[in-house]
């Protein structure tokens, strides 16, 4: 599975957590990976939903989350969009309000996990969040 996310937005999100940490290239790589797996799934999760409410378009009620399609997001729709069909059957379409709203729940767990991957760091005595880091706070909440 390529990673569909641009590694600059999820470095960006990172940085709104890290405060005076600085971040690794590797740490935006990971999370930009986990990003989109999680998207993956995500969306799968909500094709089923649709598919037993008889439909083929996914919506944003869909996605169990109080995101209305209306946010503000730093993530870029269109690889969010293309994530989200990684793991549907392909008569299923993304409603475009439900790939925004799939963004910013996407942002939302991501700034949590970059949270807890700079708590991390701090606790090890590094001034930078490394992909390690993500990967340890993930193994601890999952």
């Amino acid at each position: 599975m390529s990673v569909e996310l641009p590694v600059a937005p999820v470095d960006t999100l990172i940085r709104r957590q890290a405060g005076d940490l600085r971040v690794s290239k590797d740490a935006a790589e990971e999370l930009a990976r986990r990003i989109q797996e999680r998207g993956a799934s995500l969306a799968a999760e909500a094709a089923e939903g649709a598919r037993a409410d008889g439909r083929k378009t996914l919506m944003v009620e869909d996605f169990s989350s109080s995101a209305t399609g209306d946010e503000s997001v730093t993530l870029p729709v269109a690889p969010v969009d293309r994530i989200a069909r990684l793991d549907i059957p392909p008569e299923f379409r993304v409603a475009a309000d439900a790939r925004v709203a799939l963004a910013a729940i996407l942002e939302e767990w991501a700034a949590d996990v970059a949270d807890g991957a700079r708590v991390l760091a701090e606790h090890a005595g590094r001034r930078t969040i490394q992909a390690e880091d993500i990967q340890t706070y993930l193994r601890l909440v999952e």
